[in-house]
This record gives structure tokens, C-alpha cells and sequence, in this order.
């Protein structure tokens, strides 16, 4: 759907070009693709020493040893040798910083000023008898155990080819397998965290309450206590307190596999047929809630598709929507700045213990924290985690943080602006948590480039470098390239992602979409850990 990608064959070599964050900053990044060669005279007049790729940083004067070297007007690392100007700046060459501690933290001392309403924009969405909207319209199959994954698998399967077709309204079915359920010790002090993760998936508003449970029988997880009585709505006339509507396997009814899948197949039915009759209505775009995340980062990403981003973010916040930004592990090395963004001080609290449980749970594993950035991550430019931090933070705006999350909660509907929901970085362990919080419009930014898609939910994808959007053209839905370019200005990208939401949100495809990327979303509980 490439609003802004360009799917044309590689542009002219341009004059060479240097990006610097901040005044104050002693390096910048090359922008040109393939990178700079030594002896490239930049348009300062600054020659280089050594051959600088593309994303990565160069001097742009005499570094000493010992000394900061300053991206985001942040210490990004220390010079581990001298750096004369127009040296090549990598991780090899820099001591990282140590992390900044959780006490003395600024606590909601900024004061953003307040943004003016921005009123009259709405999507055609799907409203659900709990005040949520969907920006889908799919059939959700959960299930109690990783037992029956196979049996759901193959069910799913026959529902798409067989029953889709006579529902011509539904979108699709969506399989939440997981490997949780049984053989774990279900009452352990955070087992709480993949149970609920579990069920507020199933209660996610693209599935509009019509759920089917597939049970095995046996699991420790029995399906009243994944979905309790009053927790998810009945839409079949039965008694609210029967709990919900489930297969289960090891019923006498079946006999044999393929009854089992038939079992499964027909009791789809008739929630298809209930989906089916549902429309599309004119909603305001504060029914929005949006998940941000990024994954297969480089030094462009912190530039252009994540500053974007968090422009559209403020858009969302002024219309009345919510937005939730995540990613533990990406923002610790910024802490201060989120405590201090924090509405009140209790949110600020909330973010510092969230982030304090991280630490722990990287001392238990015994993990160090350099172990982020990944090795494309600095293949892309970037050092190491303090310098990915700051890029990725940006993405969630200007707006005080009003809420913080745990993992697998799920938003109160009084719960509106912008939301830190704690997860890990992993990119599908993210957006499965973002998921399971309530969003129904996700949007993941990426310079690497990962065919990363949810099921659940559209995705829209953001290239942050024109070189990627021109090579994996049917992946990428936007190029914030552009931006670097000199072709977009930040403000221009922003609006015009912000209203590509709410096109995608009444029922515009996405490429994740398109190409049926993902046809079943499956969790990954890592193990609780205190």
C-alpha cells in the first residue's frame, strides 16, 4: 500500500550528506547510502579519514580520550582512544556509559504544555458492546493448553477455506496459541502475567466478543478460569454464568481427530454468522489505541521514522486517542526522561518499578545490558543501548505519560492519552502484550527491515531509510526516508501517517494484510520471573 514508499530503481549519487540531532552534538551520521569513502569532503569542509557506511557516525572534531561523545545532546559513550575529526565513531571505539540509577529519578517535573484539541476526524470502525472499537472483524479461537494447538491449527484452517467464504463481512480467524496451560506451576507468584496475557488476547477489540475456547480437558488451565463468568460477554442467549463457549477435546462426543476438528468447524458457526452481521460505523478517532514499537533499529530510526512517529503520536493525543509505547529493555537508559514526562508522580513511581523488575530480572539471568543492541542494530549504526534508547523514546511523542501498565493488563476505558506499557523489546513479545492492553491499530518502525506482522491487528510498516523502502517495496507501507531526503519535512510525515491510521482502521489493508504474512498469532510466555 506504499503511501510513501518509492518501489523505483536506486536514485543518482547525491552530494554527501551528514545528519547531526542537536547543536551541541560532536558527531552525525552519514546518510548516504552505501556510506562515504575516506577523503569524501563534506559540506562544512570537514574530510573524512576513513571510510564511514551508511548510519554510522563520523568526529566532527577532536574527540579526546575519555571524552563524551554527544548524540541527542547525550552522552551516547566515552572515547576509548583519540578521535580526530572526521574519524569514524563506532562501538569498538566508545566505553559505554553506566546505566543511570532508579533512586533520585526526576518524578513529573515536566510540565508539557497543553496541546490544543484537535476535533472532526473519525474512522468507520466497528463498536462493541463494552464502548471498545474494532478496526477488524475476526473470529477468535483461544485456547487453554499448548496441547491443542495442532487440533486448533487445522481447524482454523478448514474455517478459512470452507466457512470464510459464506461470511463475506468477517475478516478472518485468528488461532491464540501459546505454550502455557499445564505442566507449569500455574500459582506461582507471577503466573498471573501469561494467564491474563492469555486471556485479555482473546477479549482484544478486532474480536468483538465472540470467542471460542478449545480445551483439552486435563490442563491445570481450565477455561473458567482463563475466561471467569462476567469477564467477556454472551452473545448466544446463555446464562452470563456459564462460562465461555468451549470444545472440549476430551469429550466423549469425540471420536477420533477428524471429529474433533468437525466439532470445532461447527461450533464456529454461528459466531461467524453474529460477526457477520455486524457494520462498520462512523467513530471518532479518539477509539484509537495504538501500539508504537520498533524493531530491527539502525541509527536512521531515531531520525526519521520514530521522530514521525511520535508526531503522529501527538496527533493521537490531541484527537482524544490513546497511544502506548513499550519496550523495557529500549527505554531504561532513558528513565529519567520518562519519569520526569510522567503525569503525576505515582505514574512515575509505576515506570520506576516496572523498570526496576527489568533490572532484576537482568541481574537473576545474570545478563549484561550491553547484550542490546543486537549485532544488525550496530551493523545500522548504532553503538550500543544508551544511543538506541534515545532514538527510540522519541516515538512516543511530547505528551505526559498518563498510565503505566504491567505486562498482559489490559486498559481501563478511563485510561486515554499516553499509556507506557511495560514489555520486553522483543518484537512479537511486544506487540502480543500491546495486544493483550487493548490496541487495535499497531504501527512498527524499522531500519534493518523484518517481515514482522500480527494477525490480531493491522500493522502498518514504517521504513526509516529510502534504500530499504525501495528494496523490500511490498513490505513496507511508509518511508520516512524521505525525511532524510530532504523530500518531507517531520511535520508532513506525521500528518500524513496519522491519517493513513485512521484509513487502515476503517478497513484499508495493510501490505502485513495483504500478503496473509501471519496466519496465526502465537505467544510466547518467557518464564515468570520476580
Amino acid at each position: 500500500m506504499n503511501d510513501n514508499a518509492d518501489s523505483s530503481s536506486r536514485p543518482a549519487a547525491r552530494a554527501p550528506l551528514t545528519l547531526r540531532m542537536h547543536p551541541d552534538d560532536n558527531v552525525a551520521i552519514v546518510a548516504n547510502d552505501g556510506g562515504l569513502p575516506a577523503g569524501t569532503v563534506l559540506a562544512d569542509g570537514l574530510v573524512l579519514r576513513e571510510a564511514v557506511p551508511q548510519g554510522h557516525k563520523v568526529a566532527l572534531r577532536d574527540l579526546a580520550e575519555g571524552e563524551a561523545v554527544l548524540r541527542y545532546r547525550v552522552p551516547i559513550g566515552y572515547a576509548l582512544q583519540p578521535l580526530p575529526a572526521g574519524s569514524w565513531v563506532n562501538e569498538r571505539r566508545l566505553r559505554m556509559p553506566a546505566a543511570r540509577a532508579l533512586e533520585g529519578l526526576p518524578m513529573a517535573t515536566v510540565r508539557p504544555a497543553p496541546l490544543e484539541p484537535l476535533e472532526g476526524f473519525t474512522f468507520e470502525g466497528y463498536r462493541n458492546a463494552d464502548g471498545s472499537v474494532g478496526t477488524r472483524n475476526l473470529l477468535a479461537i483461544t485456547t487453554t493448553v499448548q496441547c491443542v494447538a495442532g487440533v486448533v491449527d487445522h481447524a482454523a484452517r478448514r474455517i478459512r477455506e470452507e466457512l470464510l467464504p459464506l461470511y463475506p463481512n468477517v475478516d478472518g480467524v485468528v488461532a491464540l496459541e501459546h505454550g502455557y496451560g499445564c505442566g507449569v506451576a500455574i500459582d506461582a507468584p507471577d503466573a498471573i502475567i501469561p494467564i491474563r496475557t492469555v486471556r485479555n488476547l482473546a477479549l482484544n477489540p478486532n474480536f468483538g466478543g465472540e470467542v471460542l475456547v478449545v480445551s483439552l480437558g486435563c490442563e491445570k488451565l481450565q477455561p473458567a478460569r482463563l475466561l471467569p463468568p462476567g469477564s467477556f460477554p454472551i452473545h448466544d442467549g446463555r446464562d452470563p454464568q456459564s462460562g465461555p463457549d468451549t470444545v472440549c477435546l476430551q469429550d466423549e462426543a469425540h471420536v477420533g481427530f477428524m471429529s474433533m476438528i468437525d466439532g470445532i468447524v461447527e461450533r464456529a458457526k454461528p459466531h461467524l454468522a453474529r460477526l457477520n452481521a455486524r457494520r462498520r460505523e462512523t467513530v471518532p478517532a479518539s477509539a484509537l489505541v495504538v501500539g508504537v514499537q520498533c524493531g530491527g533499529s539502525d541509527a536512521f530510526s531515531g531520525v526519521t521514522a520514530n521522530p514521525a512517529v511520535g508526531f503522529a503520536a501527538d496527533l493521537l493525543v490531541r484527537a482524544g486517542a490513546t497511544v502506548m509505547f513499550s519496550e523495557n529493555t529500549e527505554v531504561r537508559d532513558a528513565v529519567d526522561q520518562l519519569t520526569a514526562r510522567a503525569a503525576t508522580p505515582e505514574v512515575a513511581e509505576a515506570i520506576q518499578r516496572e523498570l526496576g523488575w527489568y533490572d532484576r530480572y537482568l541481574d537473576r539471568g545474570r545478563v549484561d545490558r550491553s547484550a542490546n543492541t543486537t549485532p544488525g542494530n550496530k551493523a545500522g549504526g548504532l553503538s550500543n543501548i544508551t544511543e538506541k534508547a534515545m532514538g527510540s523514546i522519541i516515538k512516543s511523542g511530547s505528551s505526559a505519560i498518563s498510565h503505566v501498565l504491567s505486562p498482559g493488563e489490559k486498559l481501563r476505558a478511563d485510561q486515554r492519552g499516553l499509556v507506557f506499557a511495560a514489555t520486553p523489546a522483543s518484537d512479537f513479545i511486544c506487540g502480543t502484550l500491546q495486544l493483550a492492553a487493548g490496541m487495535n491499530l499497531h504501527v512498527f518502525t524499522t531500519g534493518r527491515g523484518t517481515p514482522y506482522g500480527l494477525a490480531q491487528c493491522p500493522v502498518i510498516k514504517v521504513a526509516t531509510r529510502s534504500d530499504l523502502a525501495r528494496r523490500w517495496h511490498d513490505l513496507m507501507d511508509v518511508n520516512a526516508g524521505r525525511i532524510a531526503d530532504g523530500e518531507q519535512t517531520l511535520e508532513e510525515a506525521g500528518w500524513a501517517m496519522f491519517r493513513l491510521m485512521l484509513e487502515v482502521a476503517s478497513g484499508r489493508k495493510t501490505w502485513a494484510e495483504h500478503w496473509k504474512l501471519h496466519n496465526a498469532l502465537v505467544l510466547f510466555n518467557p518464564a515468570p520471573v520476580t
